[in-house]
């Protein structure tokens, strides 16, 4: 079951709500359930697993965090506002055998911890999935996957994507539109850049902007354009390099941890990849701001 109460009210606000306030908010509005067929594919396109721990904002009757426990081995909790709902989450759990793994809480969503969540799963609506917006950038791990149901996170573009069909669907269309997105980590900023064996081949700076999980170069003395994304700390690049009227095209792949990005690079007209290396020099910001004018999706 998801919870559209626990966030409805706060989506009919003329102003986000301060956490106190949404919390005193009156539980007032209906819910609204997921389909199990939606729910299954929800868990599998973000490949939950035995070693992954999914927290569901708006949890209603648990059904997410259950199905996730009784079919794949994780754990978790849910959070939600009705109390009622929250108690047959609870006695769901001990009926499915999954009670030590799952946990349900009578909570509102803007004062939850996210922070040990591996999967993060929403039916929330779009304001509300805004609001929560730059909380996923600054307070979960990098690799966390989040996966919500027919709403969108605006300019956030997902990582992939699923519509299907639901004809027991209680509302609107007989489709669901599944949205997932892997929260990547922050590589702006400028880096060191090291090809080859120390000493052994060219070295240069290079400046990465980034906007949500999309990475751009800025051109600079050798460099010429680039642009990659990140996928929790795994990163991607193409860049255009060269001086003198030539050009070369080098495709980059590694993992950043903190400060530091090892991996890999494939040079234009190499036989074989050679070592990559980069060191952050100075750091950037993540550009996660809104368009004017930016509306998010509603299915």
């Amino acid at each position: 079951m998801r919870r559209f109460a626990a966030c409805m009210l706060i989506c009919m606000s003329a102003l986000a709500p301060s956490p106190a306030r949404a919390q005193a908010q009156a539980l007032d509005v209906p819910y609204v359930g997921t389909p199990a067929v939606v729910v299954d594919a929800m868990l599998k396109l973000a490949n939950v697993g035995p070693d992954d721990y999914v927290v569901d904002l708006g949890c209603g009757d648990g059904r997410i965090v259950i199905a996730a426990a009784k079919q794949y081995g994780a754990r978790g909790f849910g959070v939600d506002l009705d109390p009622r709902l929250v108690n047959e989450a609870r006695h769901e759990a001990i009926r499915a055998g999954v009670a030590d793994r799952v946990e349900f809480y009578e909570r509102n969503l803007y004062i939850t911890d996210l922070s040990e969540a591996s999967v993060l799963t929403l039916y929330l609506f779009p304001k509300v999935n805004l609001d929560l917006r730059p909380r996923l950038f600054k307070e979960v791990r990098p690799g966390t996957r989040v996966v919500s149901h027919d709403f969108d996170f605006g300019s956030w573009k997902p990582d992939a994507q699923q519509t299907l069909a639901v004809p027991e669907k209680s509302y609107g269309e007989p489709k669901s539109t599944i949205y997932f997105w892997v929260v990547p980590a922050a590589a702006a900023g400028r880096w060191s850049w090291h090809l080859g064996d120390p000493g052994a081949m060219h070295d240069y700076d290079v400046m990465l902007e980034q906007t949500f999980q999309m990475l751009r170069v800025v051109p600079s003395a050798g460099v010429h354009a680039g642009s990659g994304r990140m996928r929790g700390e795994e990163i991607g690049l193409v860049l255009t390099v060269g001086s003198n009227g030539r050009e070369t095209r080098e495709e980059y792949r590694g993992r950043l941890r903190g400060d530091s990005i090892v991996g890999s690079v494939r040079i234009e007209g190499a036989a074989q990849e050679i070592a990559w290396r980069a060191e952050r020099v100075a750091h950037g910001k993540i550009d996660i701001e809104e368009p004017v004018g930016q509306t998010t999706n509603a299915n």
